[in-house]
């Protein structure tokens, strides 16, 4: 299929052309830093940063968090999340 936009410069604030079902994990990083992350059930995400830092997010079904993190933490994420990239 044709895509008029293939040669336009991607960045932060443009669509994510990609995406992948996030698979919660204490010990991997995630194979794709996301440009975003979509709530598809909600639950608890705990997610960690590219400092080390971890927080635990409280979501509802349907959110969008504009957050990039390098791991998502099977210990206490109960949502599941997919990746945009």
């Amino acid at each position: 299929m044709p895509d008029p936009f293939d040669s336009d410069y991607v960045n932060l604030t443009s669509p994510a052309v990609s995406h992948y079902t996030i698979i919660p994990s204490d010990g991997a990083d995630l194979p794709v830093r996301p440009r975003a992350i979509y709530v598809n059930a909600g639950g608890t995400a705990v997610l960690q940063d590219n400092d080390g830092e971890i927080v635990s997010y409280d979501l509802g079904a349907g959110a969008v968090l504009s957050i990039r993190p390098v791991r998502v933490l099977a210990t206490g994420t109960t949502a599941q999340l997919v990746a945009w990239y």
